[in-house]
């Protein structure tokens, strides 16, 4: 006798909801850990602002935002200046003992170059120039960056400038000469009733304010004023008397120094 034969199973073709309600169920479970993780470092980071806060003298209020606890304006005192006092030698001798070189003309070249890289730097140019001459090397400050019109106090704006330059020049045991200039505009006040007392008190200042500062040899540095009589431009024009106004400060070469009185 036959077998009778089973008839064929129609196809599923929806068995792959199966496998999409597994996967929605897994990165259901996912996002769930995620947004987990994420509550529990939000509150972490709570509490490590919170210890931050109470570190740093913080204290916050409610909801409301922290409040700096703020220093007393009584305990602040202005800090004293870190420029230790430079004693003058009067022996030609730096602060570690050694004797002093004299600067030859390669020397003064070299300040010369040194000087006018820092005056370019600092954007200075206008207020400084230079000149090597048979009298060895002049530095002119002009008085518009040093002092103001008919004062002969040098401007406190201008000690970093002179520092800068002193600090070059001094370490050199060459005779200094500071010598103040004016232009032909003759002025009269209770101070200075003439440019002569007007040019010598403003070199004056400046050998008061090296000597102060720096080690400067006290039997090689002197100060003179030759009022408007040594011109290096023409009077009769603003730009020349600029020019004029001036304190020349003036490195002395060997040969300067034996023919200058």
């Amino acid at each position: 006798m036959a077998l009778k034969k089973e008839p064929e199973k129609h196809a599923n073709h929806e068995r792959w909801l199966v496998s999409y309600a597994d996967f929605i169920t897994l990165l259901f479970a996912v996002f769930v850990v995620l947004y987990a993780m994420g509550q529990s470092d939000k509150k972490k980071v709570e509490e490590v602002m919170q210890a931050i806060q109470q570190s740093f003298g913080m204290a916050t209020a409610g909801a409301s935002a922290p409040k700096v606890s703020v220093i007393s304006s009584q305990a602040i005192t202005v800090i004293p200046s870190l420029k230790p006092e430079i004693k003058v030698s009067p022996m030609g001798r730096s602060r570690n003992g050694q004797a002093k070189a004299r600067a030859e003309e390669k020397d003064f070249r070299q300040i010369k170059s040194s000087v006018e890289a820092y005056l370019v730097k600092q954007g200075a140019q206008s207020k400084v120039t230079l000149e090597i001459t048979r009298r060895g090397l002049i530095v002119s400050l002009k008085e518009a960056g040093f002092f103001n019109s008919g004062q002969a106090n040098i401007k406190p704006e201008a000690y970093e400038l002179i520092n800068t330059i002193a600090e070059v020049m001094t370490q050199y045991n060459n005779p200094l000469r500071l010598e103040g200039h004016t232009d032909n505009v003759p002025i009269s006040t209770s101070q200075f009733p003439s440019n002569w007392e007007l040019s010598t008190a403003r070199a004056t200042n400046g050998l008061k304010y090296l000597l102060k500062n720096f080690e400067v040899d006290p039997n090689k540095i002197s100060a003179t004023g030759y009022a408007e009589f040594r011109p290096i431009a023409d009077n009769a024009t603003p730009e020349g008397r600029a020019k004029n106004r001036r304190v020349d400060l003036v490195m002395l070469s060997g040969d300067a120094e034996h023919n200058e009185p």
